[in-house]
């Protein structure tokens, strides 16, 4: 190759070259990987990935559009809503400066990679030739002069990197993609540029920024493990599905749909598995688990063989492990990660969701459970959806139940609209009470359920998929946490509908601190009382809503269900912004019962007597729980 071949450009200028040159392939599909980067500039990236942004945007229009950001975890959260939506064949790379703008988007890192939803981060870092030490926001630590603050993004990333030289950064950006791009590893990627590195020229193979098609594959299923897997499930007479989200990024919700009716197995889902089958279909049970249906645990319960679809087993969906009561059950795992289908010591099938489900179906031809049995699971379905209907009908007087409000952002979704949620008591009670008719009609973000996340990752979704209509149920404790990117939407003209649900504290924290003897104990948002001491005086005079109005929402009050569906009403009409509908519940008011548990342990000793109850009740549910082999 000769000289006059290569390409000089900075550091940034060529991260921001090769970035717009990735593209994702699957099944014949091509698409942009990146579709933008979002960034919050600073001392520590200005000058670089800056600079590189800015001459990008000018010299080369749409090739990696920049988006402005208001708060380094909340662009996090964006790109990760966004890849998720996209069944995480596309996303954004994040940007920060060195130093507080990068420690922010650890939390965000964390939620991608728990959710295994591919993000790009991009942090400033320390002065490579370190020329004048410690600079602004330098950690200094005194064990060694390689580690920054950026170190800590290595327990939560998938992939890390710092260039110290500008001739490590082809390597870097191709372990990267690698990493981005596989569906049984992937999450938060980070390359740390150091600031003086970023801003370094040197001459580039054109090879590097060539077009390039990353394939996504679809791995198959093992002759021997799926015959394995056959014959546990010919064997069963009791079987159950727990569909996750491997079903939806995999796109396989009519292959499972078809599995379902050829072999009358029902079908329960976890919280990033729901949707994948429509809600009123027969052999749909719900969600199960901690946060799910009475109808999936009671199958649960009795299940002989468990065929899990794409989940990783957490906690609230085995409800820690107390959710499947037959002493002889077993496990069939269909996972794209090979750590997760050997979980619960199940008959490991290690393949995409959608080619083993037509493998599967293929050698199970003939076999079905017994039409009583699939008679059992549709007649719970179905008490179940009858719960639900009083739920959302309520009529609780003064203030609605949030099972209403529920109810009534679910009638406005309609047949494509799409909910999301992370943190608080939604989430559990959307997960029994949303009635999803798609597969992309219910996006809760439950791996880390981290507040905050629910108006950037709504304003995520909504950009991957424009042409939903987007309902952000959120609670005041989350909205206080990161409303910010409200003024994101309003800067770029998008619209999403925010429901925020005024209970003056953290209504979710404050139920579960009730069944654990502590009283609802630092839950509520109160005045301290002069007299006693205790946050136990009145409510604080908070206005969330005219918050947002001051950001340039357009913002709906209601105080009755009837008037909250006239307000979704009115934001179905509002183009090009965001609008808040604001609403006030009754934080007393359950949620129809799951029927399972979640392990949160009670204190063993007590001088209150509300704790020594709970602890009785703690123990009684623990002689239920069961090891099972790691």
């Amino acid at each position: 190759m000769n000289d006059d071949e290569l390409v000089r450009l900075t550091v940034a200028q060529a991260v921001v070259r090769f970035l717009s040159a990735q593209r994702s392939e699957r099944d014949g599909v091509e698409q942009p990987f990146f579709v933008g980067c979002f960034g919050i500039f600073g001392h520590g990236n200005l000058a670089g990935l800056g600079q590189a942004l800015l001459q990008a945007e000018l010299k080369t229009p749409g090739a990696l559009r920049y988006y402005q950001a208001r708060n380094e975890q909340a662009m996090v959260h964006i790109a990760a809503g966004f890849a998720r939506a996209r069944n995480r064949l596309a996303t954004f790379a994040c940007t920060s400066s060195v130093g507080p703008g990068a420690t922010n988007m650890i939390t965000g890192a964390a939620l991608a990679t728990i959710n295994r939803l591919p993000v790009l981060l991009l942090p400033g870092d320390v002065f490579a030739t370190r020329a004048a030490p410690p600079v602004l926001q330098e950690l200094e630590y005194p064990g060694g002069y390689d580690v920054s603050v950026n170190d800590a993004f290595r327990p939560v990333s998938v992939f890390f990197d710092r260039i110290w030289r500008a001739e490590q950064l082809p390597s870097a950006l191709l372990g990267a993609m690698r990493a981005l791009t596989d569906p049984a590893a992937t999450g938060a990627v980070t390359l740390a540029l150091p600031q003086d590195v970023q801003t370094e020229a040197r001459d580039w193979p054109p090879a590097l920024f060539a077009r390039r098609v990353w394939h996504v594959p679809r791995p198959v299923p093992e002759p021997a493990a799926l015959a394995r897997a056959a014959r546990i499930i010919r064997s069963a007479a009791r079987p159950i599905i727990v569909a996750g989200g491997g079903v939806t990024y995999s796109g396989a919700s009519e292959e499972l749909q078809a599995f379902a009716e050829a072999t009358g197995i029902p079908v329960a889902e976890t919280q990033a598995g729901k949707g994948s089958l429509r809600y009123d279909h027969p052999l749909a049970l719900g969600g199960i688990g901690s946060t799910g249906t009475a109808a999936a645990n009671r199958m649960a319960a009795r299940a002989d063989v468990v065929i899990g679809i794409g989940t990783r087993y957490s906690d609230f969906t085995t409800a820690s492990r107390t959710a499947f009561g037959d002493p002889d059950v077993r496990f069939v795992n269909i996972n794209v990660a090979a750590a997760d289908a050997v979980k619960l010591a199940g008959c490991a099938l290690v393949a995409d969701a959608l080619v083993a489900l037509n493998a599967l179906a293929a050698a199970l031809a003939g076999w079905s459970t017994s039409p009583a049995y699939a008679q059992e699971a549709r007649a719970l379905a179905e008490a179940w959806d009858q719960v639900v209907g009083r739920a959302y009908a309520l009529g609780h007087q003064p203030r609605p139940a949030q099972s209403e409000v529920i109810g009534a952002v679910n009638e406005a979704a309609g047949r494509s609209g799409v909910v999301v949620c992370a943190a608080g008591s939604m989430p559990g009670e959307l997960h029994r009470l949303w009635r999803a008719r798609d597969p992309k009609a219910y996006h809760v973000e439950y791996g880390y359920s981290c507040m905050g996340y629910e108006i950037a990752g709504g304003l995520g979704v909504k950009m991957a998929e424009p042409g939903r209509e987007v309902f952000v149920m959120v609670g005041d404790g989350s909205y206080l946490m990161m409303a910010q990117e409200l003024v994101t939407a309003v800067q770029e003209g998008i619209k999403i509908i925010v429901v925020l649900v005024q209970n003056h504290g953290f209504a979710s924290i404050g139920g579960l601190s009730e069944t654990v003897g502590a009283e609802r104990f630092g839950t509520e948002y109160r005045y301290r009382n002069p007299r006693s001491g205790r946050l136990d005086g009145g409510r604080l005079p908070v206005d969330l809503a005219a918050n947002a109005g001051s950001l340039g929402v357009r913002v709906l009050r209601a105080q009755t269900i009837a008037e909250l569906r006239a307000a979704l009403s009115q934001a179905g009409q509002e183009q090009g912004r965001p609008v808040l509908v604001h609403i006030e519940t009754d934080p007393a008011v359950p949620a129809p019962d799951s029927e399972a548990w979640w392990d949160v342990p009670v204190a063993e000793v007590s001088e209150l007597e509300s704790t020594r109850r709970a602890r009785q009740d703690y123990e009684a549910a623990k002689r239920r729980q069961r090891t099972f082999p790691p």
